[in-house]
């Protein structure tokens, strides 16, 4: 498959970020699975792949902090946003029926987010595996008489495992957020375009001054110009102990009167700024 057409996500064939992959990039978008985030990051900088899809918050579990470090580390735009709803079905291989299993397979998150399933059959061990679309693979592979795993409907149907039984997750608004992104000079290339009436979000890393007053003269820069801000997430800064960048979104395109406002008043403020990316708000 050409580098021209596929998009890169982390985990195995069949994981959530491949259904958000789907969404983002097409239905019949041809997909680069990796191992790790960085590895996701490096594939698309190093153009083996002409997008990434990665997750960035989940509604339950909160931030994703490694992917706000690399998105800062390797200045790849955003382009696009969506929202999975995370739906986690109990599967294993066909002939295996429910009474027969012992273990149940999948990412520590995901288990976590089963725990009611966990509680009224006590019988079944959760085993931590390091990916959900990974434990169905690996329970398919195996042909476990006993065992079985955690994941997506896509990834049941991948690999060919049978569904035991369906949206056994505790919360059923369990969501995860999802970005693309693609190298600055596509980015450049090909705009960004939207449906009529549709709403924007551009989303920015900063880092002030540890002074009093700093953050809320920062901050009211959005404020004085009426624009909402829907995310502000705060991490490290390496090098700087004690400091932080400041991870911001805000609802409004980059190229606004209000938004260049805001952002011209924060640049007079701020240790460092940089505009991580302005899309389509998703659903």
């Amino acid at each position: 498959m050409k580098a021209s057409s596929l998009i890169a996500f982390q985990g195995a064939r069949g994981a959530f970020s491949e259904e958000a992959a789907r969404k983002l990039a097409g239905s019949r978008a041809a997909v680069l699975p990796c191992e790790r985030f960085e590895d996701v990051f490096r594939a698309l900088k190093s153009g083996r792949a002409a997008g990434a899809v990665v997750p960035i918050e989940n509604t339950l579990a909160g931030p994703v902090y490694e992917n706000y470090d690399l998105l800062q580390a390797f200045e790849l735009p955003i382009v696009a946003e969506t929202s999975v709803r995370i739906v986690h079905n109990l599967m294993a291989p066909p002939g295996v029926s429910f009474a027969k299993i012992r273990r149940v397979y999948s990412h520590p998150v995901a288990l976590g987010q089963c725990l009611d399933f966990f509680a009224r059959n006590p019988r079944i061990e959760r085993i931590p595996f390091y990916d959900t679309a990974g434990s169905a693979k690996m329970v398919m592979e195996e042909k476990l008489p006993d065992a079985g795993a955690i994941a997506s409907t896509v990834a049941a149907e991948i690999y060919g495992a049978h569904i035991l039984r369906r949206s056994i997750e505790s919360d059923r608004r369990n969501f995860t957020r999802f970005f693309l992104l693609r190298r600055p000079e596509y980015a450049r290339h090909h705009p960004v375009h939207a449906a009529r009436g549709a709403q924007w979000k551009t989303s920015i890393v900063f880092g002030t001054r540890n002074t009093p007053g700093a953050l809320f003269r920062a901050l009211s820069a959005f404020a004085l110009r009426d624009l909402n801000l829907t995310k502000i997430e705060s991490r490290p800064l390496r090098g700087r102990p004690w400091e932080y960048a400041f991870y911001l979104d805000f609802l409004g395109r980059v190229d606004s009167p209000n938004a260049r406002n805001a952002l011209n008043h924060l640049g007079e403020l701020a240790d460092f700024l940089r505009v991580l990316g302005c899309y389509p708000k998703g659903a």
